[in-house]
């Protein structure tokens, strides 16, 4: 299983076609599983707005996107704030996210 640290994944920056749209603030998961629904994403002109994680590419060096048409509006982002969880929520110390959007806690190397 292939992944990266979640405070790896938060500090890419989100991109379409090689231009920045912005970056993720905040990591939602499922309410009752540990699974990455998606990002809250700050955007160039200050708007807050949801990035489904299946729609969302996990690069090197950014969150790649196919459309901007990916993006869920800054008015239904309370939505899916009401409907999941943070990743602080989740309890985790050293958070891993899989490329399957799965998380984990990271393994030790004892």
């Amino acid at each position: 299983m292939w992944g990266r640290s979640a405070s790896e994944v938060l500090s890419l920056p989100v991109r379409l076609h090689g231009i920045q749209l912005g970056r993720p603030v905040e990591a939602l998961l499922d309410p009752a599983s540990d699974r990455l629904l998606g990002f809250e994403i700050v955007c160039g002109d200050g708007a807050r707005r949801f990035l489904p994680f299946a729609v969302a590419r996990l690069g090197t060096d950014e969150i790649a996107l196919d459309s901007a048409l990916a993006l869920i509006d800054e008015r239904d982002v309370g939505y899916y704030r009401r409907r999941s969880r943070t990743l602080a929520e989740a309890g985790y110390e050293d958070p891993w996210i899989d490329d399957d959007g799965g998380v984990h806690e990271a393994l030790s190397a004892a």
